[in-house]
């Protein structure tokens, strides 16, 4: 197979999984008896300048819990429990800012820190528990986040106080608040200033993943646990491994709201981060440059669902069924794209057989 060809059939996936999610989202608004085109047209339209900053802002957080998920995909391990992670790390980590103990810029690279170890710990206990006893991951993640919701609930009434009508818990000094980042002269809003944490943790998933050993052996447990035992690999301990790194990302995920939003952690911390990072992973195909592409796709059309309501007099909530067609048609589009590139492949050795077959004859004859 060419060069071409094989950039072209990997191009072809995620275009044929958009254009199969467009063309179940247009089949859903027809039957509700919506517009179908004006949907379309509100939703491809250009975002203003706060619009681009806001979809900056939560492709970051969204990447971040892409990543988390995909360190597991790549093992086949499913951890459920990124949301539960995100909460019980941001709350830790706000709890630490706001004691000051050290000063500035090294209370926030040491909450950083604080955060990253607060979600290895919650999901080193389904690490823990799948390699110790056998249970699921599955199982024992979805557990984890309902006690997750209901501890932190339970904490923050203990240490936070009633700001309006939420409790929050205290602020964080100025001094280790970090600043935005002004992309566009005509809009006030900023794009968070840890967004670099996002950066740098895309890079750091890329290295491990595909330079180091351990990458390797992560990679090649997920092909097959079998002929990685057969190699040497310790697979529990690459499991509980995979679970903490899995954690650590997770933890990360609230650092940008928190030193360049809110300044402290609510009742009214946003929800779902989690669990839509598992799609935004699965629609990148655990690669830390497609996992920013899904990332970017979920963000801009959480972005574009805001004026849907008030423009084209269609429920946002249709979003979600667009999100939804999209993670579905990937999976659908990859396997098509996989077994045309097997059948390519096959029929190319086929032809260098018969072409030398024909040779052998020849020279024979």
């Amino acid at each position: 197979m060419s060069r071409v060809q094989r950039i072209a059939l990997s191009m072809a996936a995620p275009v044929l999984a958009l254009v199969v999610a467009g063309i179940i989202t247009t089949v859903v608004l027809l039957m509700a008896g919506e517009d179908a085109a004006l949907f379309w047209e509100t939703i491809l339209s250009v975002p203003e300048s706060r619009n681009v900053v806001n979809i900056l802002n939560s492709g970051s957080v969204l990447y971040l819990s892409g990543l988390a998920a995909a360190i597991g995909f790549r093992m086949n391990l499913f951890n459920i429990g990124v949301e539960g992670q995100y909460r019980v790390a941001t709350f830790c980590a706000a709890l630490f800012a706001a004691q000051a103990w050290l000063p500035g810029y090294a209370n926030t690279f040491a909450t950083l820190l604080v955060g990253m170890l607060a979600g290895a710990a919650w999901a080193g206990i389904a690490g823990l528990l799948r390699v110790t006893r056998g249970v699921s991951e599955v199982i024992s993640t979805i557990m984890l986040n309902a006690i997750a919701v209901s501890l932190i609930a339970y904490l923050l009434r203990e240490t936070g106080s009633r700001q309006g009508q939420t409790i929050v818990t205290d602020p964080i000094p100025e001094g280790s608040r970090v600043g935005g980042i002004a992309l566009f002269s005509d809009s006030q809003t900023e794009v968070y200033g840890l967004i670099v944490v996002a950066v740098a943790a895309g890079i750091v998933f890329w290295f491990l993943v595909n330079r180091t050993v351990f990458g390797f052996n992560l990679r090649a447990t997920g092909m097959s646990e079998s002929a990685a035992v057969a190699s040497g690999v310790n697979v529990k301990r690459m499991t509980l491994w995979a679970m903490l790194i899995s954690g650590a990302l997770a933890g990360l995920i609230g650092m940008p709201n928190l030193f360049g939003e809110s300044y402290n952690f609510g009742s009214t911390i946003q929800s779902g981060i989690g669990f839509a990072g598992i799609a935004v992973a699965l629609l990148g195909r655990n690669n830390p440059v497609g996992v920013a592409f899904g990332a970017l796709i979920f963000a801009f059309l959480n972005e574009q669902a805001n004026p849907l309501g008030i423009l084209a007099g269609i429920s946002p909530d249709i979003i979600l069924i667009t999100q939804g067609a999209v993670v579905l048609s990937v999976v659908i589009a990859y396997e098509v794209v996989r077994r045309y590139r097997q059948r390519l492949e096959q029929g190319a050795v086929a032809d260098a057989l018969d072409r030398e077959r024909t040779s052998t004859e020849g020279a024979t004859a």
